[in-house]
């Protein structure tokens, strides 16, 4: 989850970051296997960390008909969710390097660890990064239509208000719809009490129906919903307005000086994967994402396809792994 440098209570030198980056071991330990020349001659397994309709899963469902048409072999979605995407994330970490195991998720991959003290992987060292596929322009703060505040600055004095009472949802600890409401409360010095879902859908029904006041979501999940009324939408929490709802302010507008927090999107292989085989799925990644028909969806979910190289990538992932663990550091929800 790409931040910015400075937070009122979250400061990040980047000076160390980039340190920690470099020593975080992006070259993967594990020898790289060849790349058979028939590759791929089977079905391959390309699996999400959270439950189906999420926005990795829907995502990926966009880019599945480009990406078999050019490998010349099925995609084969595999939701497996639990623990904030460490449950799917694990099952990869372990998987062979062959090309038929692929990861697809968000910021989560260098979120959840450093809030969890028994994530079985390493985030930079485990895998072989083949390509930060999209970002978008931040999550979506809903709540639900009766919900009594009417912007940021009316929710924040609620909570003051109330210390304790009102509660947020997220997907598991680390995830894009966690960090944001932390650094809100660590940032606003209120006491908002965090709710633990399986997945996104399941927290959305809360909201709609009241349960939970509040939830930060991607604009993509978020949209249709306050279109037909069913939440309403305070801020985004990117530094720009998304046009897809352009009478909703961003964090800044409300008074969050600094604040910019988006979701990423990438892509990734067990450790150990051959360049050859990385190069080939990065080459197939991109031609994905030029695919007018691909811009088109993603413009309308409110993403921005990315394409990153993969060295680029792997420089990408350790610094967001660093600069989470000084975040999780200041907010004073690292492991004990």
């Amino acid at each position: 989850m790409t931040q910015t440098s400075q937070h009122k209570g979250i400061t990040v030198n980047f000076a160390i970051l980039v340190i920690a980056a470099a020593l975080c071991g992006i070259s993967s330990s594990a020898p790289a296997q060849p790349l058979p020349k028939d590759y791929p001659n089977k079905p391959i397994r390309v699996v999400v960390p959270s439950p189906p309709g999420g926005p990795p899963d829907l995502i990926m469902r966009m880019l599945v008909p480009k990406l078999s048409a050019g490998l010349g072999q099925p995609l084969v979605l595999d939701n497996r969710a639990g623990a904030g995407g460490i449950v799917g994330t694990a099952f990869v970490a372990k998987s062979p390097p062959d090309g038929y195991t692929w990861l697809f998720t968000t910021a989560s991959h260098t979120n959840t660890p450093p809030f969890n003290k028994n994530v079985p992987f390493d985030p930079v060292r485990d895998f072989s990064h083949v390509s930060l596929v999209a970002q978008n322009f931040g999550q979506a703060l809903i709540v639900p239509p009766a919900f009594p505040a009417k912007n940021v600055q009316e929710l924040i004095a609620l909570a003051r208000q109330q210390p304790g009472k009102l509660n947020y949802g997220s997907a598991g600890v680390g995830t894009a719809s966690h960090i944001p409401a932390e650094v809100m409360k660590s940032m606003t010095g209120t006491d908002i009490l965090g709710v633990q879902y399986r997945g996104v859908a399941e927290v959305m029904t809360d909201v709609m129906t009241g349960r939970i006041e509040m939830f930060f979501v991607g604009t993509q999940i978020a949209l249709p919903l306050v279109q037909t009324g069913k939440v309403r939408a305070l801020a985004l929490t990117g530094a720009k307005r998304w046009k897809g709802m352009p009478e909703v302010p961003t964090m800044q507008e409300a008074g969050f000086k600094d604040y910019n927090i988006i979701n990423w999107f990438g892509l990734w292989l067990p450790a150990g994967a051959s360049p050859e085989l990385v190069a080939r799925l990065y080459a197939e990644t991109v031609k994905a994402l030029a695919d007018p028909e691909i811009q088109r969806q993603f413009d309308v979910q409110g993403l921005e396809a990315v394409g990153s190289k993969p060295d680029d990538f792997a420089r990408f992932v350790a610094k967001e792994s660093a600069f989470m663990i000084e975040v999780a550091r200041k907010i004073d929800a690292a492991p004990k």
